[in-house]
């Protein structure tokens, strides 16, 4: 297999006219400067490697538009919080099934196939039946999504997620009693057989790693062990961090740290780790987190819908914890926006412009990304990495007229996800012309899905 791209981002610069050739899943060579290649592919416009969304709830894809303006709970101005919006979520949560699921998350998955995402971390904790009993295969959520993303055709991370209160100290109620599973040990037990039949199978496009849904979720002593397992396998470990004000006014009354301070102790950060968010941290929770060389996942779109805030993400790089992308909630599936959104942020808190190059946030939603989901062969245009190609228009009324020394800023700040034209995912072309060639009608398919899950019950 063969693509010539007009240009292409190496990692350190652009180059322009480079031949890049695979076989089967794998790049073999890269070759800037090659005038023509009659046999191969052309592919006009800036070619990227695959992006990686490091943070995803594909069913929460529901919920867009849908929770724009709602009432606030009692004693709550109007427009509501993140905790009302977490209560619509619930809803949705609590209506799935293995194969609504599959059916959603495949939709989800092709939208974010025709974004130039190659491979997305699903962070996976809707796990057993309405009110918690678990399906004859435990796993069968969890293997709705493998089935999901293979259809779509992108690899997923599936971050199986232990959850097991709804608060420090309070049981898990409601809708969330399908996340649970009683106990550290027995999501242990879940997981592992999981992750075995997922290598028995031989499902190339998928590995198994963990999360720690918050420390609201987890209690102390059950921390160490979700943190174990991960070590132990040496597999990607998740946790949303610090993503409320809330959450650390709990923590601080519950075990008299931080979460960052408590999961330290627990032995949960280190370089295979990635907290999702790292909204509001101290001075010393930055510095735990670049010490430990643990990384950031960043949701900007997220963090804004939700009105969560902006994270310290310059200060968190600058202290030693790689920063990736996620688009975790789906308000909107656009790599380009999150990545600049990292800056644009910054540039409001600070009034200032510059904090990151179009490179740096390049290597955000591409290598670091795919890092963060346990692909480290992913995510670089180079021999022996996997052979995933975007490829970024720059002829569309947002980047026309981007000299090609600018083109990657071009793409990071100018180009939306509708300016991806083509996708190939370990070396199979996934996006052709910006149509997908696996899902027929992405659009149906997500009105489809989408609709089944929200539609009132009959009465």
């Amino acid at each position: 297999m063969q693509w010539h791209a007009q240009f292409a981002w190496l990692g350190d610069g652009m180059a322009a006219d480079v031949l890049i050739e695979a076989d089967g899943e794998r790049i073999t060579s890269v070759e800037p400067g090659v005038p023509s290649a009659p046999h191969a592919q052309r592919l006009p416009g800036l070619t990227l490697p695959g992006l990686a969304n490091g943070h995803s709830h594909a069913f929460h894809r529901a919920l867009r538009s849908r929770v724009q303006a709602p009432e606030g709970r009692p004693g709550e101005k109007r427009g509501g919080s993140f905790w009302t919006w977490r209560e619509q979520m619930y809803q949705v949560a609590d209506r799935l099934d293995p194969d609504s699921y599959r059916a959603l998350a495949t939709a989800v998955f092709a939208e974010m196939a025709l974004a130039g995402i190659s491979c997305v971390g699903e962070f996976h904790y809707l796990h057993h039946r309405p009110g918690g009993a678990p399906y004859g295969d435990p796993n069968a959520m969890g293997e709705a999504l493998i089935a999901a993303a293979s259809d779509a055709g992108i690899r997923i991370t599936l971050l199986d997620t232990c959850y097991l209160t709804g608060g420090i100290g309070r049981p898990l109620t409601g809708p969330q009693l399908r996340f649970g599973d009683g106990t550290a040990g027995n999501w242990v037990r879940r997981v592992d057989s999981l992750h075995e039949e997922t290598d028995k199978a031989g499902r190339l496009h998928a590995r198994v790693g963990a999360a720690i849904h918050s420390v609201r979720a987890v209690p102390r002593e059950q921390l160490r062990a979700v943190a174990a397992w991960a070590k132990e396998r040496r597999a990607p470990l998740h946790v949303h961090l610090s993503e409320q004000p809330a959450e650390n006014r709990e923590c601080l009354d519950a075990y008299g740290m931080t979460p960052t301070r408590l999961l330290a102790e627990c032995g949960a950060l280190g370089a295979l780790t990635t907290a999702v968010h790292a909204t509001h941290l101290t001075d010393e929770d930055i510095g735990l987190l670049g010490t430990t060389m643990t990384g950031v996942c960043m949701c900007p779109t997220t963090e804004r819908d939700l009105a969560d805030g902006i994270g310290p993400a310059r200060a968190l790089a600058d202290a030693g914890s790689p920063i990736c992308l996620g688009s975790d909630q789906h308000a909107v599936i656009d790599l380009f926006e999150e990545a600049r959104a990292v800056e644009l942020d910054e540039r409001l808190r600070t009034r200032a412009r510059g904090h990151w190059t179009a490179g740096e946030l390049l290597a955000a939603a591409t290598c670091d990304g795919h890092y963060a989901l346990g692909w480290p062969e992913a995510g670089r245009l180079e021999p022996g990495a996997y052979a995933d190609l975007v490829t970024v228009a720059l002829d569309s009324v947002r980047t026309a007229g981007a000299l090609p020394d600018h083109a990657a800023e071009a793409a990071v700040f100018a180009a939306t996800a509708a300016d991806v034209r083509h996708v190939v995912v370990s070396g199979r072309p996934v996006v052709h012309d910006g149509r997908h060639l696996l899902v027929d009608d992405v659009p149906a398919a997500l009105a489809e899905a989408v609709t089944a899950v929200t539609r009132p019950d009959p009465d």
